[in-house]
């Protein structure tokens, strides 16, 4: 039998739960605004092109979505949080992310390419950034989000000399 694969050492900036819940909310807003729109688009038209059960109540739906969505908005943020890590040993990036399912991500350090520190509107706002890895790998790059600015600053800088001591003529 296998052994599972144990954690790895770090976690992300605790303030990642912070980003994860504004990600949420604009992703809520947007929904429940979209769906009162167009509920009150279809209110306001006396076009009949919905059974008139659905038009009688089309206020529901915004509703339904707000309260559906409202749990996610707390408990996404925190179990992400609870399962995104990263750790670099010597010659291996390893992290983990997901929420309903995992990735596992191990990059050979000797096969990195290119290290980009990305910031968007709420990592900067809330000194996150979060780190492309990225290899010639058919499977593209890797990422960890949520890592504190400085952290994500010295581990492209660690990675990127690391990689340049260890590079191999494999690629």
């Amino acid at each position: 039998m296998t052994p599972p694969l144990r954690d790895p050492a770090h976690r992300v900036s605790r303030r990642a739960i912070t980003l994860w819940v504004l990600q949420a909310l604009v992703g809520f807003v947007v929904l429940v605004g979209l769906s009162s729109l167009a509920a009150s688009w279809i209110a306001g038209s006396g076009r009949r092109f919905l059974p008139d059960w659905l038009t009688g109540h089309i206020w529901w739906v915004p509703v339904a979505l707000a309260v559906v969505e409202l749990p996610f908005i707390v408990i996404e943020p925190l179990w992400r949080y609870a399962v995104h890590r990263w750790e670099l040993s010597e010659d291996v990036v390893y992290a983990r992310s997901g929420w309903f399912s995992r990735k596992w991500v191990f990059v050979p350090v000797s096969r990195i390419q290119t290290v980009d520190k990305e910031q968007g509107w709420f990592e900067r706002m809330l000194g996150l950034a979060t780190l492309e890895i990225r290899t010639a790998s058919h499977a593209g790059s890797s990422s960890i989000e949520g890592l504190d600015v400085t952290v994500a600053a010295r581990l492209a800088e660690d990675l990127a000399h690391r990689a340049h001591q260890l590079r191999d003529d494999a690629t």
